[in-house]
Formats: C-alpha cells, sequence, structure tokens
C-alpha cells in the first residue's frame, strides 16, 4: 500500500484536513454547525459505535461526536502540526497515515468518516483506499465519504482545475460507481449544503439564489438528456459493507 510520499497529492495529500480556516479555533465552533447540518443525520443511533475520522486534522468532528454521545471516536492525521490542536482539546487523534493505518486493522470500526475529499486520490488510489476502508469496516459497517461536484456548471470545472493535487471530480453516478468497485451497498448520495449558519440572514439570500439556479441547472441537463439532480458544490455518500 502507498505511503503518504508516494500519493500521487504532494501540497495538500489526502490523509491530512485542509479546510480549517486560517483561525483555526474559530473553526471548532463553524464545523460543527456543517457537520450537524449535513452528517449527523446520516449517522447510526449506537452512541457506543467504534468510529474513526480519517484526516481528521484539528479534530473538529471528533469534538462534535464526543459532544452528542458517541464516545468511541479516534481520528487519525498524517500532519503532526494539525493533531496538535486536537490533542490540546483533548480530543482522541493521534497522528498516522491512512493507508496503512487502515490495512493493519481488518473490521476494526462500526463507522469510518473521511474528512478529505477523495478528489486528492488518483482513481486507482481512490478504489485502493475505498477498498481497504471496506476490509476494516465490520460488516454492516458504515461508510461516509465526499468529494467535489463536477455537474455544478459554476464550479465544477474550476474545482478541478484550481488545484494541483486535485485528480476528479464527481457526479452522483460516478460516486456511486467508484463506492460500488469497492463492494459497498446501500449507497446513498446527498448534496452538501455549506449555507448552514442560520442567525447570519445573508445566508438565506444564498440558499434562495443556489435553489434557483440548481433548478435551471436541472431542467437545461434534462434538455441534454442528462438525469444530474443535485448541484452543491461538494456532495457526499453513505454507504454499508453488507454483512454476508
Amino acid at each position: 500500500m502507498p505511503t503518504r510520499r508516494q500519493l500521487a497529492a504532494r501540497l495538500e495529500p489526502f490523509d491530512s484536513y485542509w479546510q480549517a480556516p486560517d483561525n483555526i479555533e474559530q473553526g471548532y465552533a463553524s464545523f460543527r454547525q456543517y457537520y450537524r447540518s449535513n452528517y449527523l443525520k446520516y449517522m447510526p443511533e449506537d452512541r457506543g459505535s467504534e468510529t474513526l475520522i480519517v484526516s481528521c486534522g484539528p479534530g473538529y468532528f471528533v469534538s462534535l461526536l464526543n459532544d452528542v454521545g458517541y464516545d468511541k471516536v479516534l481520528g487519525i492525521d498524517s500532519d503532526p502540526e494539525k493533531v496538535k490542536y486536537a490533542d490540546e482539546r483533548g480530543l482522541n487523534c493521534r497522528v498516522a497515515e491512512a493507508f496503512g493505518f487502515l490495512a493493519e486493522r481488518p473490521e476494526s470500526y462500526d463507522i469510518i468518516i473521511c474528512e478529505q475529499e477523495l478528489n486528492h486520490l488518483t482513481k486507482d488510489e481512490m478504489i485502493d483506499f475505498l477498498k481497504l476502508c471496506h476490509n476494516s469496516l465490520r460488516p454492516g459497517g458504515t461508510l461516509f465519504v465526499y468529494g467535489l461536484n463536477g455537474a455544478n456548471p459554476i464550479t465544477g470545472a474550476e474545482a478541478f482545475a484550481q488545484n494541483l493535487d486535485h485528480f476528479n471530480t464527481f457526479t452522483e453516478y460516478s460516486l456511486a460507481q467508484a463506492l460500488e468497485l469497492a463492494d459497498f451497498k446501500e449507497i446513498r448520495v446527498m448534496p452538501l449544503n455549506l449555507y448552514v449558519f442560520y442567525k447570519n440572514p445573508l445566508n438565506y439570500v444564498g440558499m434562495a439564489v443556489t435553489g434557483c439556479l440548481h433548478l435551471v441547472f436541472r431542467i437545461l441537463f434534462k434538455l441534454y438528456g442528462k438525469n444530474n439532480k443535485t448541484f452543491t458544490k461538494k456532495i457526499g455518500a453513505v454507504c454499508i459493507r453488507p454483512k454476508g
């Protein structure tokens, strides 16, 4: 399995978190709202589930899960500087490279959540990584992944081109394909909402404008014989390792 130095992404490796704001401390509050809005509703109900967060960075999602009762959560990130912030908050995070860590832990977790966009992996690396996740999950376990949405006519092409460490974008269909290749089942692809800070009235304007644009996009795609329904900047997916 590839180590961090062998992965294609060099400036923003997949096994480290690159979305934290300049003020990392403020991110604990802002990303809490993002995760609460987009992810919590898909989490399994069992608060005792063994949970691994890959590319956890400063532990934003680890912190939220702890606060809502998930008490067996581990975060890993290959960047010691990011993990240091989690350590200072008493969060269960450690420095580790994702591929090697997963390879050594078959059937160890009930939930695996990937905090870095799959776009930072080449297609071959992505399938290898998803298969490692599959093997590290217990039968019936849940995987969360996400990536940049190539179907958005405004952001899709720019998202691919603006970063040398972006090797692909996804649509609902292609993200599901990648998970199918790794033998996952019950795949559900969902939009990820950026306008989650409801105390800011401008976010309601943003939701209204993007909602109208997405309706227009859907009509235009339909005219070209395409069935895309999701046009958010990023899309996520939740799926299951089958029990059989």
